[in-house]
Formats: structure tokens, C-alpha cells, sequence
């Protein structure tokens, strides 16, 4: 017997075959996929939190210094589709907590323990869940509680040890459309100086914990955590920007500094008895935001580091490392990392001579 297939029907398989060699060519996926980053806790509180995509590209599998693999590569990463309002699962110590995703696919969770938690790493799995209570998509991350060191570190990422051209959009482009995330460079000594300060008054191999908070897009997360672990900046947990689509692709890194701010005074609040060390540049807003943080927390800060990007040091940061002194904190405005590592050794925060 003869089936009549329709011009419709045709159609939407044709078309339906387009879309799977697109999706296929750009190694993208629309199945939902759940992306939960490192998150962080202490005694009381814990806090994790992560995207829903109904689009999203692939991991990438391999890295080769090839200009086009790696601009496309770069452009997979805004090519994404949000799923608000989805229902999320995750499991602490036997019980259950819920959320739904905002209306840019963005879920937090943020709980208080029933019983208190052990410092260290611990796995989590989160789960994407359906009205009928089927799971539909899970993911499975880290959730770090430090231990009581004396010491904690919150760094910027783009020109603070990742080379990055912020202050220069085109500039900036280039790099990210022509580099893939181990071909990129740190500035030379900043890897020795952050492995120093993770390690300072540091017991029993416990390292210090290190925040890291920037202007980047949640898009860059594993983009950023490769190149950090190639180049053994040391382990830590991201708190990065809102995420972009594909139109806003070239205002990468173009973002409202202000709640950067936000982010690093959750930080502070989570750890009132860490003595913190701020790191930046003064390449876009750090001086400005650190020392407003400095104005809100200054028994909590013990040092301010600036790294000098241009080629001569400006007047306007100056000033506000001024004020930051001013408040009894120590601060270092440097060229190079060299430099750092001598100062944070004549403060008694790196160890030996």
C-alpha cells in the first residue's frame, strides 16, 4: 500500500535535516543541558549555582593553533538558547532542595546545612527535572567549604594574570578569535606569585582558597578554568557575568561593573574571620571597586594588588589606592609580578625570604 506523504511533511523533514547538519557542523546540541559551576559554603550556608539550556555548544574535544577552529570554537560558546522558569533538583546530606531558572536560564541555590559541613571538596549533582517529577537532564560539579587559614584571595581574571587587551575591545576580540584557551598567555611571574600566596602560612598542604571574580560572561567559564589549569593558576571558584547570545558576541567583556561589586561582598560575608587580599588591574574599574570594598570591609582586607597594564601608572588609581591606605591596608601597584612577590614578602604574607 502506498503511502501519501504530504508537501508539508516534506518539508519539515527537509527541514529538520538542516537543522541537525547545522547543529552537527557546529557541534551544538539542543538537548537541554544543565551547567552548574563550582560553588562555595561555609558552617551555615551554602551556595552553587548555573545555567539551563535548551541550545548549547558541545565541549570542546581537541585544541589545535589553527585561526578559523579556533574563532569558530569561540563562537560556539554565545551560540546558546535559555530555559527559563525550569525546575531544578539538588541533594545535600539527604535532603532535597528545589529552584527554578530566571528568565536568562540562570538557577542559584543557596541552603543552610542541617548539619554542619565538612571542609574539603564535595561532589554535587544537579537535576533538571519535569512537571511529573522525571529527570531530564543532570550535572554534577564541586561544592568547596574552605578551611579556617588565615588568608583568602579574590583575583580578577582578564589583564590581572590573563593577558587580555580589555581596555581595547578590537584588540581583545583578536586574541579570543585567534587563540584558544592553551595557546593564551599569563603575564610572566603571575603563576609563581598566586602558587606563593596560595601556599602562604598554608598547613598540612591545605592551600588557601582563592575567589575568582570577573566582568567575563558565565559563556567563558571552561574557556577560563582550561587555561587555568594549564598554566596551574590554582584551583578555585569562578564568579563570572551574565551570560551573552550570539548578537552580543562583540561586546564580550563590555559589561555593568557593578555588580562585580555584589559578587566580591558575598564572598566577604561568607568568610568574616579570612583575612582577604584583593587582586586587580587598571586596565577598566578594579581601583574604583576595590576601594569601595575596602570602605565596607576594611578589617577584613590586609593588601590591595593593582597590576600597571599601560605603560606609565595613572594618576586616578593612585589616588584610590591612596584612600585604601589610608583605611590601614597595605596595596601594591606594580608592573611586574616580580615586583608583587617582593612586596608581598616585606608584608609577611608570602613566607621566607
Amino acid at each position: 500500500m502506498k503511502v501519501e506523504i504530504s508537501s508539508k511533511e516534506r518539508k519539515k523533514s527537509l527541514g529538520e535535516k538542516i537543522s541537525s547538519a547545522l547543529l552537527r557542523w557546529f557541534r551544538l546540541t539542543n538537548e537541554p543541558v544543565v551547567k552548574a559551576y563550582t560553588g562555595f559554603g561555609n558552617k551555615t550556608h551554602c551556595f552553587l549555582y548555573g545555567h539551563v539550556f535548551s541550545l548549547s555548544p558541545l565541549p570542546r574535544k581537541t585544541y589545535r593553533q589553527h585561526v578559523m577552529i579556533n574563532a569558530l570554537s569561540l563562537l560556539r560558546l554565545f551560540m546558546i538558547k535559555t530555559q527559563p522558569t525550569a525546575l531544578l533538583q539538588l541533594t545535600w546530606n539527604g535532603k532535597i532542595y528545589t529552584t527554578r531558572s530566571q528568565k536568562d536560564g540562570f538557577f542559584k541555590f543557596e541552603w543552610q546545612p542541617l548539619m554542619i559541613p565538612v571542609t574539603g571538596i564535595h561532589k554535587v549533582q544537579v537535576d533538571l527535572i519535569s512537571d511529573d517529577q522525571q529527570v531530564i537532564a543532570s550535572t554534577s560539579t564541586s561544592l568547596v567549604i574552605p578551611h579556617e587559614t588565615q588568608f583568602a584571595f579574590i583575583s580578577d581574571i582578564d589583564d590581572t594574570f590573563l593577558i587580555s587587551y580589555s581596555a581595547n575591545l578590537r584588540r581583545r576580540l583578536y586574541v579570543l578569535l585567534t587563540e584558544n584557551a592553551l595557546s593564551r598567555k599569563p603575564f610572566e611571574g603571575v603563576v609563581n606569585h598566586y602558587q606563593l600566596l596560595a601556599n602562604t602560612h598554608a598547613k598540612d598542604e591545605i592551600t588557601n582558597p582563592f575567589f575568582y571574580v570577573s566582568s567575563s560572561e558565565w559563556n567563558l567559564y571552561q574557556y577560563i578554568r582550561d587555561f587555568s589549569a594549564k598554566n596551574n593558576i590554582p584551583e578555585g571558584v569562578y564568579l563570572l557575568n551574565q551570560v551573552k547570545r550570539f548578537s552580543q558576541v562583540f561586546k564580550t567583556g563590555q559589561n555593568n561593573h557593578s555588580t562585580k561589586f555584589m559578587r566580591i561582598t558575598r564572598v566577604l560575608e561568607a568568610y568574616p574571620e579570612h583575612r582577604f587580599i584583593l587582586l586587580g588591574d587598571d586596565s577598566q574599574e578594579d581601583p574604583v571597586i576595590y576601594a569601595s570594598v575596602a570602605e565596607h570591609f576594611r578589617h577584613q582586607l590586609f593588601c590591595v594588588y593593582i597590576r600597571q597594564v599601560g605603560n606609565a601608572p595613572k594618576a586616578g588609581v593612585k589616588a584610590k589606592l591612596e584612600s585604601i591606605k589610608n583605611l590601614g591596608i597595605h596595596y601594591c601597584y606594580f608592573k611586574h609580578s616580580a615586583e608583587a612577590v617582593i612586596h608581598s614578602r616585606s608584608v609577611g604574607l608570602i613566607e621566607g625570604v
